[in-house]
């Protein structure tokens, strides 16, 4: 008797086509569907039966995890995992995997290039030659990048690349990272504190978790003696916005760049829209054309892998070896 087809749903993603996607999953023969949603009410009925499910910004919690009877495993298109209830899955013995390395050039070029326009005040030249001057004096102080210290948040593979970008511009790279016993090459590994009493520029690249919302807030900004620069490419609620509001009001940081906020996207009253030491761009640091191929294709190849009795190559919720649903030996 032949093999009943498995069921894969993938939840949401704004990616357009799925046709990575279906080719993966049309290899194993795997019965798949697109729903594109991110309605709990609609999204369980749907998914109850599924083997495997890709996810994107979908929340799933505990309450839909529950009654998710079939499914093996969910694999989150992207880095961070916080749409999905991990302790729920583990303890329903589904494996929740992700892509952490598809765009790991991407971010970090956009990082410097948002930490170079806000050092250089390209967007506020731009500004003032449009406005029919050419008088650099108008765009304030501007100080050397080389000799500089980059402080970074976060200390992942995202954020061995930045340093390694930032280095070759004389610049000296410390890191938090409080998982971390030794950093890469070139980068001296620190406590908080020092990060942020000594950067001249800090880069956050750190996942979001219950211990990482708001870990830069109003005593953090009371800790940056060199009024840096601060960069997020990693996570809004990282910072917490309203007292990095009042930091850049008065002064106690010299500008932002921001690929992500709090609230996303933001409300059109946000008054970081209208501070002229602010770099925005829409969440925008993961994207190139190759890098959401690779995206798609990773994911789905997660998804089989299980499926198949493998382990997926990244497995965020550890704990749930030895009791995963799936017919996979030890990892």
């Amino acid at each position: 008797m032949a093999q009943q087809a498995w069921k894969v749903v993938i939840t949401d993603c704004d990616h357009g086509a799925i046709e990575e996607e279906k080719e993966v999953f049309g290899r194993v023969g795997a019965e798949l569907t697109f729903v594109n949603v991110k309605d709990e009410a609609v999204l369980t009925p749907i998914c109850k039966e599924a083997d495997g499910i890709l996810n994107q910004y979908a929340r799933m919690d505990r309450r839909m995890i529950e009654q998710l009877s079939r499914c093996k495993v969910i694999t989150r298109y992207g880095i961070g995992v916080d749409t999905i209830d991990l302790t729920a899955a583990t303890e329903s013995g589904i494996i929740v995997a992700n892509v952490p390395d598809y765009c790991l050039n991407e971010v970090a070029d956009h990082t410097v290039t948002m930490l170079l326009a806000c050092v250089r005040k390209m967007l506020v030249f731009d500004r003032i030659v449009r406005g029919g001057s050419w008088d650099f004096r108008k765009g304030g102080a501007i100080r050397r990048l080389q000799g500089k210290v980059l402080g970074l948040v976060g200390c992942g593979k995202i954020g061995l690349v930045v340093a390694r970008r930032m280095t070759a511009f004389g610049v000296r790279v410390i890191a938090f990272d409080p998982y971390l016993k030794r950093a890469g090459e070139g980068v001296e590994l620190t406590d908080l504190s020092t990060v942020l009493g000594t950067s001249d520029f800090i880069s956050i690249h750190c996942p979001l978790t219950e211990s990482t919302r708001h870990l830069i807030g109003e005593m953090e900004f009371k800790k940056m003696a060199k009024r840096p620069i601060i960069v997020n490419t990693s996570r809004g609620p990282v910072i917490d916005e309203k007292a990095l509001l009042r930091a850049l009001e008065t002064g106690q940081v010299s500008g932002a760049g921001l690929d992500v906020v709090e609230t996303e996207p933001p409300d059109p009253g946000n008054p970081l829209l209208k501070m002229e030491n602010v770099v925005l761009s829409p969440h925008t640091a993961f994207y190139s054309e190759e890098s959401v191929s690779q995206l798609k294709r990773d994911s789905a190849e997660s998804v089989v892998s299980v499926l198949q009795g493998r382990w997926p190559k990244s497995v965020v919720n550890r704990d749930v070896v030895g009791k995963t649903r799936a017919s996979i030996g030890a990892h």
